[in-house]
């Protein structure tokens, strides 16, 4: 019997000690294998889930109805809910990480002291990892094929909402990666919903080597804050989107209402309008989010727009709503829109829309975010759609990783250095 499948007998202390030591020693097998088989072990993995769909969905379904029971609310149902094209876009996820370039053993750069001493700089996996989640049952497959393609163990602990979805789909994966030949404890979910585990975990330091929080700003405030663990994580998506006066009105409208409404409970979906006080279609652009069916709360200047547009209080510029909520201000030009920013902002994801290249330009030099876009949708602040395959999450710290962090992002380096003989005078 594995750690994953025995008895909790365990205080939430010694569970994490055990699952991090056999996470740990299933490690040390996946490091010894080459590229090309843990490729195959991910695409047998994404071949269990498929043929696992419909035992992964009844399970999704059992989480939906006590989530509705619960109160949910309809952004959190929607990141929880699965269908049949969300499990395939799940299992693609997971084979399309086999085909990206494997960052492991990778040489960062080479040189050669004058005293003969050859140094490399060489990407080496981060070890064990462990993710804690909320709402999102595919995080359980996106953070275990993540964690594979780079040589890592991953320990998972996902939410209470999705706890049939996400055993259903570790399942599948785990019979598809034991197929293959890689460890069974090289993936696995922590069999506890017990919220202690989470602490335990947070405080494993020489266990557990990093720790990926994906969820609410509050799990995400509390990990940063009681982490004993090295932390990769962003806190909220306060993504603002800035229509500048030489604005494409098309592509102002379409860009606008894709980052707000297309998926209003990602993190990547826009918070906050800036319009440019001189930008001419202003009433045509808040018109087409308000009859999309956009609440919204603006300055006095955004509030003249339309007499929808419900007065915005001080709190409503620091709010990530994740909902079809949306803060509109109406700035005096660009550097109005980029010191509104950098006061509010949470360093994710900011756009500029313009037709100005040098506009464009500056934005994008000087918003200090780790995503900034031009004539683009903040929806598109995820990994796929930044060629990574899946994500483990979006960074917003300026050590490490920023941005989508894929499969070089969980890797680390160490130095080889090689020698003929030299010692130290």
């Amino acid at each position: 019997m594995n750690a994953a499948s025995a008895p909790l007998i365990d205080s939430p202390d010694s569970l994490v000690a055990r699952l991090a030591a056999d996470g740990r020693k299933a490690q040390a097998v996946l490091a010894r294998m080459d590229s090309a088989a843990r490729s195959a072990a991910l695409r047998a993995a994404a071949r269990a889930l498929r043929e696992d769909s419909a035992v992964i969905l009844a399970a999704n379904a059992e989480d939906m109805a006590a989530g509705a029971a619960r109160g949910l609310s309809a952004a959190m149902l929607d990141r929880l809910r699965l269908d049949e094209a969300r499990l395939a876009g799940i299992a693609d996820a997971v084979a399309a990480v086999a085909d990206l370039p494997d960052p492991v053993g990778r040489t960062i750069d080479r040189t050669e002291r004058p005293n003969g001493l050859v140094l490399e700089r060489v990407r080496v996996p981060i070890g064990l990892i462990g993710i804690i989640y909320e709402s999102r049952p595919n995080v359980t497959a996106d953070a275990a094929a993540l964690c594979l393609g780079s040589g890592n163990a991953a320990l998972l602990r996902g939410g209470s909402e999705a706890v049939h979805s996400n055993r259903a789909i570790h399942a599948a994966l785990v019979r598809g990666l034991v197929s293959a030949g890689v460890p069974e404890a090289a993936v696995q979910l922590v069999p506890s919903q017990d919220r202690a585990v989470v602490g335990s975990m947070l405080t494993a330091a020489g266990q557990i080597d990093m720790i990926v929080p994906r969820g609410g700003k509050s799990l995400v405030a509390r990990v940063q804050a009681d982490a004993r663990v090295p932390v990769l994580a962003h806190l909220d998506g306060i993504n603002h989107t800035f229509i500048h006066s030489a604005a494409d009105p098309a592509k102002a409208v379409a860009i606008a209402v894709n980052a707000k409404l297309r998926r209003t409970g990602i993190c990547g979906a826009m918070e906050t309008l800036l319009i440019d006080a001189t930008y001419p279609a202003a009433p045509a652009l808040v018109g087409a989010l308000l009859d999309a069916g956009c609440e919204l709360r603006g300055d006095a200047r955004a509030a003249a727009l339309d007499p929808r547009i419900a007065p915005a209080s001080v709190e409503d510029w620091d709010t990530e709503y994740l909902d079809a909520i949306l803060a509109v201000a109406v700035v005096d030009g660009l550097d109005a829109a980029l010191d509104h920013i950098a006061r509010h902002g949470s360093h994710h994801t900011d756009a500029i829309v313009t037709e100005d290249a040098a506009a464009a330009e500056r934005f994008l030099a000087e918003v200090d975010s780790a995503i900034v876009m031009h004539n683009a949708s903040s929806q598109f602040a995820d990994g796929g759609e930044f060629g990574l395959g899946a994500e483990i999450g979006i960074a917003t710290g300026r050590l490490h990783a920023r941005g989508p962090v894929a499969l070089e992002g969980l890797t680390t380096y160490k130095w080889l250095v090689r020698g003929t003989g030299q010692v130290r005078p």
